[in-house]
């Protein structure tokens, strides 16, 4: 089984209070492996109105495995897997929008309302590396699955 070079990642959406909470964490759910914990915090808005903050840090090997797994489901993945020096931050991490209307109907699709961030594995930590080890992980991804 190929080592994910990964810490973890973290998945994050807000459901504003003109939309449905459970609509909401299932588009965030499109990404999570099944049964995943999702964590809610509640907020307010600037005037007032409330936010529901849902989020999930995905660490185990396996879930890291399955969340990228869905990312090869991009159309435009081969532009990700070009764009990966804008996308990979000095600190290492990985940061990537994704559309939350596409994946409440279970499409993937980059676009707004879903923020994963995650921690690439980099020894040494430099950009460079840490590119180079997102880069080899995401062109696997789509054997991950298979490889267990």
């Amino acid at each position: 089984m190929p080592r994910i070079p990964f810490h973890y990642v973290d998945l994050r959406t807000f459901c504003y209070e003109t939309e449905d909470e459970k609509r909401v964490e299932s588009a965030l759910r499109t990404f999570l492996p099944e049964e995943f914990e999702i964590t809610r915090a509640e907020s307010a808005g600037h005037h007032g109105d409330r936010i529901v903050v849902l989020s999930a840090r995905v660490e185990n090997a396996d879930d890291v495995r399955h969340v990228l797994a869905r990312l090869t489901e991009l159309p435009e993945f081969d532009a990700l897997l070009d764009e990966l020096d804008d996308r990979v931050t000095d600190n290492t991490e990985l940061f990537l929008r994704l559309d939350k209307q596409a994946a409440f109907r279970g499409d993937v699709r980059r676009g707004d309302g879903i923020t994963l961030r995650a921690k690439v594995e980099a020894y040494p930590a430099t950009k460079e590396s840490a590119v180079g080890n997102a880069r080899e992980a995401l062109e696997r991804a789509e054997t991950l699955d298979s490889d267990q």
